[in-house]
Formats: C-alpha cells, structure tokens, sequence
C-alpha cells in the first residue's frame, strides 16, 4: 500500500495581544503589516497539519476563523480547525503572587492579562475529531508523581494549581482510510520571571516529564496508540538558557520518540551548545536563537524531511519572518501507510 506524506508544523505566532478583541480587529485589517507577513509565511510553510502557539482564544473561534478567511485568500485551505479555553488568563480567585489583589494576570492558573490570551490552535487539512479530543488541562500539579512543586505551597493554592500554563492536549486526526494520529501538543511556562522558589522552572520541568509519565502509563488517563507526534512549545532549550533542563532532555532522549534534529536554510552553522545560563539574548540572536519548539514523532513513523523555516537573510521570506514572529516555524515530514 502506497504511503502518504504529511507534513506536520508548529509555530509560536506571536499572536497574543495585550486585550479581547484586538486580535480579531488585526486580523481584520487588510494594511496589517504583521498579519500580512504571517500569511505569506504560513502559506511558503504549506503545513498540512498546523499547531498554533501563542494565538488568542474566542469562545466562537473569530479569531482563528478569520486567520483561516486570510490563508483561504492567499491560496492555503484549512477546512478543519480546533481551539480550546487555555489555562492562560483563567482566573483562581486566590493572591498567588501575594501582592495583596485579586484578579492580576499572576493569580490565574497561567499568567494571561485576560482569559484566553496566548493559547493554542490547530488548522488542518485533515478532519479533526473532536469527539475523541482529550484536554488534560485541568490536570492538577500536585498529582504529578514526584512533582517539583516548590517547597512551602499553601494548601489552598495545592488544592487548585494546575499543571499546565496554557494546555496539554491529545487532538486526534483523521488519516486517509480511517486510521488516526494522536497530536500531543502543549505550550509550557518560561523558566523565569519568578523568585528564588524557582516556581516557573519547576513547573516548566514538570510540564515536559508529563508526557513521559502519561506515555508510561503512570498517569490516571490512557496514552493513545501509535501514531502520535509530540509537538508545541516547550519554552527550554536542552542546552543553553535557564531552566531545569533534566525534564526536556530526557523527552528528547525517550525511545517511543524521535528528535529529526530540524535546521534552518540560513546557511550559517550551528554552534555547539554551552549551557551557560548566563548567555544574554543578543548571544543568543548572533547563535541563532534558542531551541524551543519542537516536532517529535513517535518511533514508528518514518521522517521523510525536518526542517526550521529559517531561510537566508537575502531570502525575501526572511523580512517576512522577523516580522510576523519572534520564533520560527519547525516541520516535519512524516509518511503515513
């Protein structure tokens, strides 16, 4: 039996704004300098399946609704799309930064200036099926086993922190002749911006060695069956920068997995890796960024191409890119019986 080649994307849009609604009117906006470069990205990406990170969310799906409207446009067809309420912005109703308010971007169960902002999405061109959807997002943090929840947590916030910062999803897809591929797709906390408790670390680590531990079986909630693909955010790189880099290397390093070490067309070679926290964001830039996205497949799919939309600075699309986005699109090609 012929095998068919998906290719399957996750990007960091940077399409979360600083209130509801914005988005919608950007989107909207024809002379819209950045949603215009974004669309001629996504659509030279020409992902079959796409996850969005970092995209505001709408109870009736405006927001996504119109973004498909513009690569519809432009050329690009995504007949099925997918967006859930995100922990980002969901109020607790407790002080959790202890400033002495209640309702501040801090005291919701994932740091957000209002419920929806920067979740995830998916457009694809593949039926979507909602009916087996699992969002383990309400998934609390305490009941990790061997969670690294800082020392000292009042009980009342134990009872209701979730793990997750924006979701932990299964979503899945409709393969041609009925077969279906689980996407496990989350987008975890930075690793900084908290005190010396280290809490946005700890929980970034966390975050990663849930799906060890859910693909373990350890977890009260089933792992899905092969084929599956590991994809989002997950806002550490194995090597440099801060953070509790244990929790992502050893996903990196599980065997039900496999890393296609993706790489731009930039031209420019990859240094090697220092670890050293102490790297500024300019180093950074000059190396070529940090590794935070990824695609990982499950080991029995075959890899056909990887790759970082990441073109040289003479390539036209290069404009567009620092333009639309902070981050990068990563893909991988993947063949499926």
């Amino acid at each position: 039996m012929a095998a068919e080649t998906l290719r399957i994307a996750t990007y960091n849009t940077d399409l979360d704004r600083t209130g509801p609604g914005i988005l919608v009117r950007d989107l909207a906006d024809p002379d819209d300098s950045r949603i215009a470069a974004l669309i001629r990205v996504l659509t030279v990406l020409d992902a079959d399946v796409l996850l969005l990170t970092s995209v505001d969310y709408d109870h009736d799906l405006v927001a996504l609704t119109l973004l498909a409207d513009r690569l519809e446009s432009a050329g690009l067809r995504y007949e099925h799309r997918f967006a859930a309420r995100p922990n980002t912005g969901r109020q607790t109703g407790l002080d959790l930064d202890g400033n002495g308010r209640i309702g501040d971007p801090r005291d919701a169960q994932g740091f957000g200036l209002f419920s929806g902002q920067g979740g995830m999405a998916v457009l694809s061109r593949l039926p979507l099926d909602r009916k087996g959807f699992r969002d383990f997002s309400a998934f609390l943090w305490r009941d990790l086993p061997e969670a690294m929840i800082p020392v000292g947590m009042p009980p009342e916030v134990l009872a209701l922190q979730r793990l997750s910062t924006t979701a932990h999803w299964d979503l899945p897809v409709t393969l041609p002749r009925g077969r279906v591929l689980h996407l496990l797709a989350w987008h975890a906390t930075p690793p900084v911006f908290d005190g010396p408790e280290d809490r946005n670390g700890r929980r970034n680590h966390d975050e990663a060695m849930f799906w060890r531990l859910f693909l373990n079986g350890d977890l009260p909630m089933p792992p899905p069956e092969a084929p599956f693909i590991l994809l989002g955010d997950a806002n550490l790189d194995p090597a440099d920068g801060e953070g509790l880099r244990n929790g992502i290397a050893r996903l990196l390093a599980d065997p039900r997995l496999q890393d296609p070490h993706p790489k731009g067309t930039h031209g420019r070679t990859e240094p090697d890796h220092t670890g050293d926290p102490a790297l500024d964001t300019a180093i950074y830039d000059k190396i070529g960024g940090l590794r935070l996205d990824l695609v990982l497949p499950s080991a029995g799919l075959r890899v056909t191409g990887a790759g970082v939309l990441w073109p040289a600075d003479t390539d036209p699309l290069a404009a567009d890119l620092a333009t639309a986005s902070r981050h990068r699109p990563v893909w991988v090609d993947v063949e499926v019986p």
